[in-house]
């Protein structure tokens, strides 16, 4: 048996495998009331018949303007938090475990009416200036992150993710290029990530299960401002000593600039190697991961704990009986006997 393909106790779940779908927007709440549709039912309930071990749903602001957009999902109310449970009760019924990823969008969060950040600095032209946060504002979007993690819990989803990557609120706060502030919330690498450290805090004072952070660990600066990879590190320890169960480690979305390395499959495997060189727990891979056997020999090599496919699961819901023939995985159980009629061995 493959070690992509086989059961596993890790960061406090316990997955049929090592295949996670990441959080990817897919902006069909036509609405623009945060709920979710047909739609989610269906994109969700396709790769959860198709053996995924772990759905996190895609990135679901905690306050109207947090959305990345007003197509997103949101869980800033207990109506949403209901529709919430029966995608998730169904979801579950098919096997997968099923997380949610909590997120506010700061200075990206482009239709809100007044989008906010640690400082006043815009994303790029096409962008409004953000309002730099009050302390009563970090305390409301903080509190805000809490009352998510309560519905969250209500809704049974297995775990949550804080979204602390590609340039949204969080991601703004622990960088220098975004966060100019000289209060306790600014300033020191330490008070950078003071936002996240009580987030962090407040989320598991909410939410029993596993809780993981997301974190892009390079904004592809060119002008030496930006966290060095051995910040980043350092953050990694710190959310481990918080309790944090998984780290998930992504790259860019920061600044309006293309990443300056090759982009190949797996090109982001590197950061997590080196992220998971300094914490003891689960640290995730993701980036252009389409090919099992790439997944396997990272898994097989000690570079990543689990596997995120994105691009790979849009393309094909049966994605992992795939990379079950191409892996030679016997093992593999697709949903049921009539599925076992469309795969060739």
């Amino acid at each position: 048996m493959s070690l992509l393909l086989s059961p596993v106790e890790i960061a406090g779940l316990s997955l049929k495998n090592r295949v996670v779908m990441p959080p990817m927007c897919m902006y069909e709440v036509k609405n623009e009331d945060g709920l979710p549709t047909a739609f989610h039912h269906v994109h969700y309930g396709a790769r959860a018949i198709g053996g995924v071990g772990l759905i996190i749903q895609k990135a679901t602001a905690v306050e109207p303007d947090g959305r990345l957009s007003n197509r997103d999902l949101g869980i800033w109310s207990d109506c949403q938090g209901r529709a919430l449970a029966d995608l998730v009760r169904e979801l579950k019924a098919f096997g997968s475990k099923v997380g949610i990823q909590l997120s506010h969008g700061g200075r990206k969060a482009a239709d809100a009416i007044q989008p906010i950040g640690p400082s006043a600095v815009r994303y790029s032209e096409e962008y409004q200036v953000p309002k730099e946060m009050t302390l009563d504002d970090i305390q409301r979007v903080q509190s805000a992150f809490v009352s998510a993690a309560r519905r969250a819990q209500e809704a049974g989803y297995d775990m949550i993710e804080i979204h602390g990557a590609h340039g949204y609120l969080v991601n703004e706060f622990l960088e220098p290029l975004t966060n100019l502030r000289s209060d306790e919330y600014g300033g020191t690498l330490e008070n950078r990530f003071r936002f996240l450290r009580e987030i962090v805090e407040g989320v598991k004072s909410a939410f029993n299960g596993p809780i993981w952070v997301r974190l892009s660990v390079t904004a592809y600066d060119e002008t030496g401002t930006q966290n060095t990879l051995q910040d980043y590190q350092q953050i990694a320890k710190w959310l481990e000593e918080l309790g944090v169960a998984c780290l998930d480690i992504s790259t860019g979305g920061l600044m309006d600039v293309k990443p300056n390395i090759p982009i190949y499959g797996g090109y982001q495997a590197t950061f997590s190697a080196q992220i998971k060189q300094a914490v003891s727990i689960p640290v995730t891979a993701v980036g252009l991961l389409h090919h099992p056997e790439l997944g396997e020999y990272l898994l097989q090599t000690g570079q990543a704990d689990l596997i995120q496919v994105g691009r790979g699961l849009i393309r094909n819901v049966n994605w992992l009986a795939d990379a079950a023939e191409t892996l030679h995985d016997h093992d593999f159980q697709v949903y049921n006997n009539s599925y076992k009629r469309g795969q060739v061995r």
